[in-house]
């Protein structure tokens, strides 16, 4: 099937190839609706320092906060988890009450360096169990009763960034998250790949004609008129890639590579403010410890070589690290050695600015859960934001979230 558009001198023929390419391409997938003509390679450069960037990890699955965060001294943990339980001789204490599961030994680290706050029983009212619908409010910022369309980073670049670049997801594609009303994230998993794909034969044909007084009046001129925003955002995030190399030795996982790519464009002054990234697999129904252990161990080792590299090459200091998971476990583990989806779960913040490192506040009770037999929440996720927003981004709170939420005091 053939679709044949005529503007003025040119005829262009956009056959079904052409349409699985848009389709498939991480540049499609990241900008196809973003209104941003602003050429990204006109931009100025900027200093590696005194530029706070924001690293968000996400993860999927739903991580199982009790078996991370543990307390290791409470006898209900171990009543509830006969077989999945950590045991004390292999917990990695840093409190007197609670700590680090086995797995997280480079965590412990930043830990005793004052790098890492854990913020404990994280949630929100009505907490959804679904795993679609739980990760939809995290990465929108809505209440369990709200159905928002834009990404709490997206309705950021809408009220303070003019580039789409502004806010990079290491991926092929965009997470609801970095997508806006105007404007959106990009993903690029590989600064290289995303360069080379911008070259298409097909997108350098529409540069050609991009000044033709036609395209501004149609939608077909929008859409243009976007693409060549892609390729010059594509151009801009390669070359910035290219001046820079990483400091340290990264693990041989794709979660490292997410985070060696996130730490060279950082490295490399590149004019982002807002990294994503994401560790897939927590959702630990059957076989708990073993998956689980793996996935931590892949976490931490893999976030000590992204700070390590930042610390060496002195841009640690002006970044910001948040690791969440959209729902935590049940307390108590099911037949099959696993746990199923729970409600609250701890959230760790990573840096060199933190006036609360360690542990923020107290894991809440045991002994009383609720209805379901989860741990109640004390801290709504959408404060953290707030707080991360107007302290660390300096932008307002209010107009990203649209609402007023209490501000604490990690940063």
């Amino acid at each position: 099937m053939y679709t044949t558009v005529v503007v003025t001198r040119i005829s262009i023929v956009l056959v079904m190839e052409r349409r699985a390419f848009l389709k498939q391409s991480s540049l499609a997938s990241s900008l196809l609706f973003v209104p941003s003509f602003i050429r990204a390679f006109d931009a100025l450069p900027i200093n590696k320092n005194g530029f706070k960037r924001l690293v968000i990890i996400q993860l999927s699955g739903g991580n199982d906060g009790l078996n991370t965060i543990v307390p290791y001294r409470n006898d209900l943990y171990y009543k509830s988890r006969p077989s999945i339980a950590i045991p004390q001789s292999e917990i990695l204490k840093i409190t007197d009450e609670l700590g680090l599961h086995s797995s997280l030994g480079p965590l412990q680290k930043l830990y005793d360096q004052g790098f890492l706050s854990i913020i404990n029983n994280v949630g929100y009212p009505n907490p959804n169990r679904s795993h679609f619908r739980a990760m939809d409010i995290w990465q929108t910022g809505s209440s369990a009763e709200q159905t928002l369309q834009t990404g709490w980073i997206g309705r950021y670049l809408d009220s303070n960034g003019i580039k789409p670049y502004n806010a990079l997801e290491i991926d092929d594609s965009l997470s609801l998250a970095l997508k806006g009303r105007t404007i959106n994230g990009i993903a690029v998993k590989d600064p290289n790949v995303l360069f080379r794909t911008s070259q298409d034969p097909y997108f350098k044909n529409v540069l050609r004609h991009y000044h033709d007084e036609h395209l501004s009046e149609h939608n077909l001129g929008y859409l243009y008129k976007t693409m060549i925003s892609a390729e010059s955002s594509a151009k801009y995030i390669f070359e910035k890639h290219k001046t820079s190399s990483n400091a340290s030795t990264f693990p041989k996982n794709e979660f490292a590579r997410q985070m060696k790519t996130a730490a060279r464009l950082i490295n490399s002054g590149i004019d982002t403010k807002v990294f994503y990234a994401s560790l897939d697999g927590f959702d630990t129904h059957a076989n708990q410890k073993n998956s689980q252990s793996r996935l931590l161990k892949v976490y931490a080792e893999s976030i000590e070589a992204f700070v390590m590299d930042l610390i060496k090459e002195g841009t640690f200091d002006d970044t910001l690290i948040l690791t969440f998971s959209e729902f935590g476990r049940r307390v108590k583990q099911n037949a099959a050695n696993g746990t199923d989806h729970g409600a609250a779960s701890n959230v760790f913040i990573i840096g060199n600015q933190l006036k609360t490192p360690g542990i923020y506040n107290e894991l809440a009770s045991l002994s009383n859960l609720d209805e379901n037999g989860d741990l109640k929440y004390t801290v709504d996720f959408r404060s953290i934001y707030a707080t991360i927003l107007d302290k660390w981004l300096d932008v307002s709170d209010t107009d990203v979230l649209n609402s007023n939420f209490e501000k604490l005091k990690f940063i």
